[in-house]
């Protein structure tokens, strides 16, 4: 493939892909576009640097372009480009294959009118959604974004498949939910962890660990850690084929590298003749993505031993992380390696957060570091759907082994009590857990106890829910807020990221409507796969699901339920009509997937 002397990219997020792109390739013009507002733009981290960058290399940056309509952009009329490439097209939220087959049906078309004759388009897509047999796993025609068909309506054909390299492009970083957590983030989730970890550290050290870690974990490490969860909460995971066993070991490892990347690319050409412009299609996959979740699957945790869950907490990959280091720490008194350590974790994957001069963050007692490690990610229960039941969120988990007569359940509970009683949180002792109670969301933290190993020393572990937290700290009306991709959010906390100021929202009195759903189901009912299904078919704007009625048959074994479900939006309009299309999605799918029959 020839260096192109023209390259135009689309739908760009933090221009990082772009920056590395300019610095790839010296000689080629480069105009970088995406469809975000420069003031939105700027937000990322990075994103001023990556568009200086850019322009240094005599590179043009252009905001409020279309992908879908390229022709019709000012800016853009009267240019052809050699290259044009779309890193990972997606509509945002949970949108659907339906809703991203048309957006890449519409960028073909669009992409055309821009295109040198002998052009290329290049499109990066995660594993599996492309709908060939190059995408390993392949998931069902249906079920895929049908690249192949999409390109077709704009003359294009598939041609050939190569990996998406991310490791070529060093400045290349990747948007999305991770910019919750990111270092420059305005996001109200890293908001409530940095002033909780600023708190701590008037009194306690804590080391964060920025690497990142596998959504996966195995059920072995699961039965290990996590025994307070229940286990219908888990989102289990089956291998889709035997020979993935190397995505399966790799789930089980902490990796802060790309080099474990695996893809594809696709090459389209015209189906009328063989010198018209063709299309590269790049297919990402990092280990576990290589996996298709089966939540509702009934499963065997002692039988199977293959199975994976996606982690209900950080728990287990805190244990992993505090055992590599203790493994790492002899092995340098083996060697007669010392050297300042704290400096080093400092400069590699750690962030210091303050504690006091002498390293003892116990309170006063001595003979341990009172160190407390800080992990911080997103995790998944599977629970009912309910006004603060959260099927996934950002969990800050800090652990620490202390002296055990130091009690230090209370010292950690008077600091983070210190912290959080202004905003009404109570803190409640319950067999031995310390639960941080609030209102009207009920627990959002505990700290707990487990053996360090020995009588005089004991393991101490704090699990806070960022995002309930997230919502007391700054009133805000549903914790769906914190996913919504409206830029009105995240505006309120460019100028006030202090906790206690009072959220504004945007969307005043959304109505909310309720329907009724009666159906007739077996003996082999279950409840939570009613929810996990209500939840995917309305799209989470169902906020309460209320079971108001039952009737067994007298010949039959069958019971009829009744349910209210509840639909509210603080993020969208959301009209009787579109409720009641929405209700006749969840009406569908009860029947086709829990075999139930619609009353």
């Amino acid at each position: 493939m020839t260096t192109p002397r023209t390259i135009l990219l689309v739908g760009e997020g933090n221009f990082s892909f772009s920056a590395g792109l300019s610095q790839l390739f010296s000689e080629t013009s480069i105009t970088a576009t995406c469809l975000q507002h420069q003031e939105e733009v700027l937000q990322h981290e990075g994103a001023a640097t990556n568009i200086q960058t850019i322009r240094d290399s005599g590179g043009v940056v252009l905001f409020e372009v279309d992908s879908t309509k390229l022709g019709e952009s000012v800016s853009l009329k009267g240019l052809v480009f050699d290259r044009v490439v779309f890193n990972f097209p997606h509509c945002g939220r949970k949108s659907g294959v339906k809703k991203n087959r048309e957006l890449l049906k519409k960028f073909f078309l669009s992409c055309v009118q821009v295109l040198a004759e002998d052009g290329e388009i290049h499109v990066a897509l995660c594993n599996g959604q492309g709908g060939t047999p190059a995408d390993q796993p392949m998931r069902e025609w249906h079920d895929s974004w049908q690249v192949v068909a999409m390109a077709a309506e704009a003359q294009l054909i598939l041609s050939g498949v190569q990996p998406f390299e991310s490791e070529k492009y060093k400045s290349y970083r990747c948007t999305g939910y991770r910019e919750f957590l990111s270092t420059s983030s305005i996001h109200p989730v890293k908001l409530v962890q940095d002033f909780l970890l600023k708190g701590l550290a008037e009194k306690w050290s804590v080391s964060m660990k920025t690497e990142k870690l596998p959504f996966l974990l195995t059920s072995k490490q699961l039965q290990k850690c996590c025994h307070e969860i229940d286990d219908t909460f888990h989102y289990w995971i089956h291998l889709l084929h035997e020979d993935l066993t190397s995505s399966k070991n790799a789930s089980t490892e902490l990796h802060t590298d790309k080099d474990k990347t695996i893809g594809q690319s696709m090459f389209l050409d015209s189906g009328k003749r063989t010198d018209t412009p063709h299309t590269v299609l790049g297919c990402r996959s990092q280990g576990d993505e290589c996996l298709r979740s089966t939540c509702c699957l009934d499963v065997d945790t002692e039988e199977d031993k293959s199975l994976f869950v996606l982690r209900p907490s950080l728990l287990p990959q805190m244990e992993q992380l505090i055992t590599y280091r203790s493994e790492d720490e002899q092995r340098k008194e083996l060697t007669g390696i010392n050297g300042n350590r704290r400096e080093k974790e400092r400069n590699s994957d750690n962030v210091e957060v303050g504690g006091n001069e002498n390293g003892d963050s116990s309170g006063g007692c001595t003979g341990f570091t009172g160190l407390l490690f800080g992990i911080s990610g997103l995790v998944f229960r599977s629970v009912p759907i309910g006004l603060w039941t959260l099927p996934a969120f950002h969990e800050l988990f800090l652990k620490g082994v202390f002296h055990a007569a130091c009690d230090p359940i209370k010292l950690l509970g008077q600091s983070l009590e210190t912290l959080l009683a202004p905003y009404g949180v109570s803190l409640v002792m319950e067999q031995g857990c310390l639960c941080l109670m609030a209102q009207p969301m009920g627990l959002v933290g505990k700290v707990f106890v487990s053996s360090a190993g020995d009588k005089v020393r004991v393991s101490v572990n704090v699990s806070l829910n960022l995002d309930l937290l997230a919502v007391l700290l700054f009133s805000l009306p549903d914790w769906r807020l914190l996913w919504s991709h409206d830029p009105r959010f995240l505006k309120q906390f460019l100028l006030c990221q202090s906790p206690g100021q009072t959220f504004s929202p945007f969307s005043l009195f959304p109505q909310l409507l309720s329907f009724d759903i009666s159906f007739w189901a077996g003996p082999a009912w279950e409840e939570r796969k009613f929810h996990a299904v209500v939840r995917e078919a309305s799209r989470g704007t169902v906020e309460q699901v209320k079971l108001i009625d039952t009737f067994s048959h007298p010949n039959q074994s069958q019971i009829s339920y009744c349910y209210r479900l509840s639909y509210h939006s603080h993020t969208h309009a959301l009209s009787h009509t579109q409720a009641l299309q929405l209700h006749r999605h969840v009406e569908f799918l009860l029947s086709s997937r829990l075999q139930v029959t619609i009353r």
